[in-house]
């Protein structure tokens, strides 16, 4: 369906104090999406298309499609015009472990595709209270603050004036019987990476800026009402094998022992860890911030199914917070901190506020590089927390001129006042805290993800840093195929980690569910969607030259563990022509027609998307089926 094409309106209006729109109580097939218009506040459901639902199942996969189809070329994001998405899949609410949720939008910070996750309470009601829906879609801008409320079915719209301004911990308090996705002061602000919090505070679909998009609709939280859903039947008998399959499996047996936080350890050791603003790849204080100081300090460990653990609660002076491996890793390490306390301090400050502890944490990083070579004047420094809390404060709210250019993201920062290589962005995005000079083949994964620098896309550095000798074609087959795993997870959804079991790609759930599949048609699902994300790109203006490997990373760092030879130029665009012809892209990044008909979406491509053609000569190699390299 065309963006200018009606869609049935099966919502009716009744006056009330707040202007409240109701739509029906829903049924239990899973195959419509919700729409609510801010501007004009109306409410509708909508059947998706059998089509998109097997070619794309849900999650990251059904959001793109509607993205591509929904928004224009070059809408701005932060305009009326972008959409907003809050996607579930046909496991919602099934699975093992936490249900997530896949917040897709345009991104405000990188201009391209945005998919975000978050998991929690919050996706677990959602799914529970709009049983038939695969997702939520939000358009348009409010003329005041609001907040969207769902309770067994029933949508309704209403004033949220009194939130204006209220950290996520705040706004999840003003409804406690529900759980809660809102925005903190970041979000209302714009700035280009605030996040959507959830659970007050304790997850965030964090990356890219969706919490920027929400603010600007002035979409200040969504409240959901109702039960989880309860798997019976054959879905319960999967939920138990799978959750004890988990538990034996060696990526549920390292979570278990340490949560993500061990993640900082193992950087560490392996001396991948981007420590005071990258200029090091180990801290020598590491002890002081990773996995046995988490255990140290935690008042309780978090179990959100059963047996299987969530991360560590730590009380600070504002409230309890459970930091991330991202936490310890960006705003411990990475700023020179080696206080747990103030480290877990430190996140919660971003949590309440709604900032990406990552980009935040970097931008603070480039703040203190900036700062000492002369480009700015801050008072900041390196292992100064209480400094390091008043800047986030202060991009938070954009106050003050280096606040508020910063508030934008440090590719933007550095473009005005210099200072380009102190802090490495993919797509304007500041890079996570694994430094790819260990591992080269890190570099390419950085390179060629689809929403900006990730490090959640594809992660071969957990294989290469223990096996020397990755050939080229080693390194694009890892990263292929694990870009286009994840792809599939994340349209189920599911948290990859669980994913880690799932050796048919969901293929046993999705047939108890009726939706037959087999794990090879399901690899080229997910290739797919990668490839229809893509396309979105490409039509907003990206190709090569945004894939390309930051300055930094081809310069040498002296002492530093295993990066003292970098990464070599020649040997990074060889091994990104071979991804490409290994995706079945030509030589500037686009796709290739014979692609497109081979993973039928040939016919969806409008004429605003420029495609390539393979060099003379040159056919496609595009894998077929999963596979796996050594």
């Amino acid at each position: 369906m065309s963006a200018g094409t009606a869609r049935p309106v099966c919502t009716r209006v009744r006056k009330r104090l707040f202007d409240r729109l109701v739509v029906g109580t829903v049924t239990q097939t899973r195959d419509h999406v919700c729409w609510v218009d801010l501007s004009t506040r109306t409410i509708r459901h909508e059947r998706v298309p059998e089509r998109w639902r097997r070619q794309f199942l849900g999650g990251k996969g059904l959001g793109a499609r509607y993205l591509y189809e929904e928004l224009e070329a070059n809408v701005d994001p932060l305009g009326p015009d972008n959409v907003l998405g809050f996607m579930l899949g046909p496991l919602s609410g099934y699975l093992p472990g936490e249900t997530r949720y896949a917040a897709v939008t345009k991104s405000p910070l990188t201009g391209g595709f945005l998919d975000s996750y978050a998991g929690g309470q919050f996706p677990a009601r959602l799914a529970g209270s709009l049983p038939n829906c695969l997702g939520l879609f939000v358009t348009g801008r409010a003329d005041a603050p609001v907040a969207l409320q769902i309770d067994d079915g029933t949508v309704t719209l209403e004033t949220a004036a009194d939130l204006a301004g209220a950290t996520t911990d705040a706004v999840a308090d003003a409804f406690p019987d529900a759980a809660v996705a809102c925005i903190g002061p970041a979000g209302e602000a714009m700035v280009r990476y605030a996040s959507i919090a959830s659970d007050g505070g304790d997850h965030h679909a964090g990356r890219g800026g969706a919490g920027a998009v929400m603010g600007a609709k002035r979409l200040k939280a969504i409240a959901v009402r109702g039960d989880e859903l309860e798997p019976t039947g054959e879905l319960a008998r999967l939920h138990r094998t799978y959750a004890d399959a988990y538990q034996e499996h060696d990526t549920g047996q390292w979570l278990h022992a340490g949560a993500t936080i061990e993640s900082l350890d193992f950087a560490d050791e392996t001396g991948l860890l981007a420590t005071r603003g990258w200029q090091e790849t180990t801290f020598d204080e590491s002890d002081a911030i990773g996995v046995e100081a988490a255990k140290a300090s935690a008042v309780e460990r978090e179990y959100p199914d059963g047996d299987n653990p969530g991360g560590f609660r730590i009380e600070t002076d504002d409230g309890e917070t459970v930091p991330r491996g991202a936490t310890a890793m960006t705003l411990g390490a990475g700023l020179g901190i080696d206080d747990f306390a103030d480290v877990a301090t430190l996140g919660a400050c971003c949590d309440r506020l709604g900032l990406d502890v990552i980009s935040a944490g970097n931008a603070v990083a480039w703040a203190i590089r900036a700062t000492n070579a002369g480009h700015i004047d801050l008072e900041v420094s390196f292992g100064d927390a209480d400094a390091a809390a008043e800047l986030i404060e202060r991009i938070a709210t954009r106050e003050g001129p280096a606040a508020d250019v910063l508030a934008d993201g440090v590719a933007v920062a550095a473009d005005r006042y210099g200072g380009e290589a102190f802090v490495p962005t993919v797509k304007s995005m500041a890079v996570p805290s694994y430094d790819p000079r260990r591992a080269g083949s890190m570099a390419l994964a950085y390179a060629t993800s689809d929403r900006g620098a990730c490090h959640r896309r594809a992660r071969p550095f957990e294989r290469e840093v223990f096996d020397e000798e990755w050939s080229l074609q080693t390194q694009v087959r890892a990263v292929v195929t694990a870009q286009n795993v994840r792809s599939v997870l994340w349209s189920l959804p599911t948290d990859d980690f669980l994913g880690e079991v799932f050796d048919d790609l969901g293929a046993d759930w999705l047939a108890a569910l009726g939706r037959s599949y087999d794990a090879s048609e399901l690899y080229r699902l997910g290739e797919r969607v990668w490839t229809l994300v893509r396309l979105f790109n490409v039509r907003e203006g990206f190709d090569r030259e945004d894939d390309s490997l930051p300055a930094v990373f081809r310069e040498p760092l002296p002492g530093a563990q295993g990066c003292e030879g970098a990464i070599d130029l020649d040997d990074f665009e060889r091994a990104l022509e071979r991804y490409y012809a290994t995706r079945g892209w030509g030589p500037n990044g686009r796709s290739l027609s014979e692609t497109l008909v081979r993973l039928n979406i040939d016919d969806i491509v409008d004429d605003e998307t420029p495609l390539d053609a393979p060099p003379t000569g040159e056919t496609s190699t595009t894998p077929t089926s999963r596979s796996h390299d050594g």
